[in-house]
């Protein structure tokens, strides 16, 4: 059975990086899109691109932090609303800065976990609060490759939050099996972005267009779960869950 085409997409973080990027590649595709993130101007100038590209499509953006949790439901809904109903949602938006835990940076990785996991909670629950009544969507969360196991120094509150993200996703999965409503975990691999653009030695890493345009063509799929790009992320994945610990740290 062929799935449906999900015409209008809501991402967060929208404003750089992945984010952005996914934008561009699912207006290239003609999809109406929905922009959320802290920084407006940034939004305003990417919907002044897109729509410059791609005069067809509907581009809405609206300022949004995900740790206001409250803002989160009440920009979905408008969102949704202006867009004639969103069908797909991607929780995008995230933190990456972390420390070793007892080094002196609480306040750093509880900042972390916080956004990437109770705003990913935030952003799952407004967009099923959309969806269930439908019996129809696509929510899709973005973990990383760092969730399948502990990470080690500065990766540690990191990887935790995004294993809680995936975890998120597989209950959320569990819990709608046999409704309308898919939900897919993306576990991306090195995708250069502004989250670690500092970062000058990273293997296996891909520029940001190279990485969006797998995300992207993952993401249509909608998978239970995928790990992008596929090479050598799908063989790396396996690996990183049947290696001991000691070697696995060495490969962060």
């Amino acid at each position: 059975m062929s799935r449906p085409q999900r015409r209008n997409i809501l991402i967060t973080g929208a404003s750089s990086g992945l984010g952005a990027g996914m934008a561009r590649e699912f207006a290239a595709r003609g999809r109406n899109l929905a922009l959320a993130a802290r920084r407006v101007d940034r939004l305003d100038a990417l919907r002044s691109e897109l729509l410059a590209e791609h005069p067809h499509i509907t581009v809405a953006v609206r300022a949004l932090d995900v740790d206001r949790h409250d803002d989160v439901f009440t920009v979905f809904r408008e969102l949704d609303e202006e867009l004639g109903g969103l069908d797909r949602v991607i929780v995008n938006a995230g933190l990456g800065k972390g420390q070793p835990l007892g080094t002196g940076y609480f306040r750093a990785n509880a900042q972390t976990a916080q956004t990437n996991f109770l705003g990913a909670l935030a952003q799952s629950e407004a967009a099923l609060e959309l969806m269930r009544p439908r019996n129809a969507g696509h929510v899709v969360l973005i973990s990383s490759m760092s969730a399948l196991r502990g990470m080690p120094r500065n990766m540690t509150t990191y990887g935790a939050s995004k294993a809680g993200v995936a975890a998120l996703g597989e209950g959320m999965r569990s819990d709608l099996a046999g409704t309308g409503i898919d939900v897919s975990t993306i576990f991306p691999g090195y995708i250069r972005s502004e989250i670690n653009e500092k970062v000058k030695k990273v293997p296996f890493i891909v520029d940001t267009e190279t990485g969006c345009r797998a995300l992207a063509a993952a993401i249509e799929k909608e998978p239970a779960k995928a790990y992008v790009p596929g090479w050598p992320w799908i063989p790396l994945a396996y690996a990183m869950k049947v290696l001991p610990l000691s070697v696995v740290r060495r490969m962060s």
